[in-house]
This record gives structure tokens, C-alpha cells and sequence, in this order.
């Protein structure tokens, strides 16, 4: 086990709340427990172990990232999300495997949305080569990976591929899926705030497509703009 594995587990042990553990459990709606740590005091152990602990190679890098993500509790799997965004030296294209891997076994919004978020989507901004693989994660069966396939185009913005962008929201637009349905909606405004005019034109010309949430999610920053105004 790597020490900084092993101090944060202690730490995290010792900093434990049985009496938060189960409302942060039933709030995820997971089968996996918590220790019961809020994200203001976890983060506090995280740079403490950081400190003593510092990661010097990619290897050292995934092997940390491993044994949390395999962790019991909740908090573990934050804690290797915490160590993979924290060591921006080693988010390079040579993680992508890696990367991917978190994502096919990510079980929840919580976890997923992190991983492409700060990982993934970064990663496509500078490697368009890996567009491709968004191209199959759209036909996944899982739908989390699904999901990634959207997400993965968030923070883009004048960068945003919209004709693949546009090719996997009407691909999945038809999912009843609640995560999948915001999803769209999400990257939609995320884009308006970069071209509006196009998230509009969008959103018009799919309107029998597009779900009420992912077009009531698409428009908000738009409306708000609009009537502000």
C-alpha cells in the first residue's frame, strides 16, 4: 500500500461520523458507506497527507489512485479523484487508459462527473484524437459512460466540436434516462455561454428530440440573460 493511501485512510478513520455517515449514504442513493467527512475537512486531511506524502511518478500516481478508488467507503473514491486532479504533471494523453478505466467503473454522478469534468474533458480539449473514443462511449450499454460521452465536451468553448457535440446529443436524445437527459441539457448551456445563438438554433430545430429537461436546462442561462435584460 502506498503511505499516502495509508495515512489517509487513518486519518480519515479517526476524523469519522457515523452520525453524517448515513443521511451522505442515503443522499447518493448507494449501497456504499461513508466515514462520514465533509468535503472542507477531507480536503484538509488530503493536503496534509500531500505534504509527507508527496507522489513523484506516474506510476506511484496510479497505484495511489487504485487502492482508494478500491477503497470501502465513499470518501476513499475521493480521495484518489483528489490525488488524480491534484497532480496536473501527470495528466497527460499517456493516463487516457487510466482515465477511461475510472470511468467505466464510475457507479454515480458524484464520482463521474469528476472524473470527466477534470480529467477526461481537459484531456480532449488538447488530444483531439480521443474524440474518437467519445464516439463509442455514446453506444455504451452503461449509461454513466453514455453520459461521459456528453460530458467530455464541457469547458470547451470556442474549442467545442459542435458537429460531434450535436451528433451524440441526438443520438441519446431520445433516452428516458434522468442523468442522461440533464446531461445534454448541461453541455448545451454550459456552450451558451460561449455561443448562444447556436445553443438557440439548437434547441429550435430539435425541439421534438430534445426532452422539456434537457431543453428547460439548455435555455436557462439564456432566459436569465434575456430577461435580466
Amino acid at each position: 500500500m502506498h503511505p499516502l493511501v495509508r495515512m489517509l485512510r487513518k486519518e480519515m478513520k479517526m476524523a469519522a461520523d457515523p452520525a453524517k455517515a448515513v443521511p451522505m449514504q442515503a443522499y447518493m442513493k448507494t449501497n456504499q458507506p461513508f466515514y462520514g467527512i465533509s468535503a472542507t475537512p477531507r480536503r484538509q486531511i488530503f493536503r496534509q497527507a500531500i505534504r509527507k506524502y508527496p507522489i513523484q511518478s506516474h506510476d506511484e500516481y496510479e497505484q495511489a489512485i487504485e487502492e482508494l478508488w478500491a477503497g470501502k467507503y465513499r470518501e476513499e473514491m475521493y480521495q484518489a479523484l483528489e490525488v488524480a486532479e491534484h497532480y496536473k504533471v501527470f495528466r497527460d494523453q499517456t493516463e487516457w487508459p487510466f482515465y477511461e478505466k475510472l470511468v467505466q467503473t464510475a457507479t454515480n454522478w458524484d464520482t463521474l462527473d469528476w472524473i470527466v469534468g477534470k480529467l477526461v474533458s481537459p484531456l480532449v480539449l488538447r488530444h483531439r484524437k480521443f474524440e474518437r473514443v467519445l464516439r463509442t462511449w455514446a453506444n455504451s450499454e452503461n449509461f454513466w459512460v453514455r453520459r461521459a460521452s456528453l460530458l467530455a465536451h464541457l469547458h470547451h468553448k470556442k474549442e467545442t466540436n459542435t458537429r460531434l457535440l450535436a451528433v451524440t446529443i441526438l443520438k441519446l436524445a431520445h433516452e428516458k434516462e434522468f442523468f442522461i437527459r440533464k446531461a445534454i441539457g448541461w453541455v448545451l448551456r454550459d456552450y451558451s455561454y460561449t455561443n448562444a445563438e447556436w445553443v438557440r438554433k439548437f434547441v429550435d430545430e430539435h425541439e421534438r428530440e430534445l426532452s422539456g429537461l434537457s431543453k428547460r436546462e439548455a435555455l436557462k442561462q439564456i432566459l436569465r440573460k434575456q430577461n435580466s435584460g
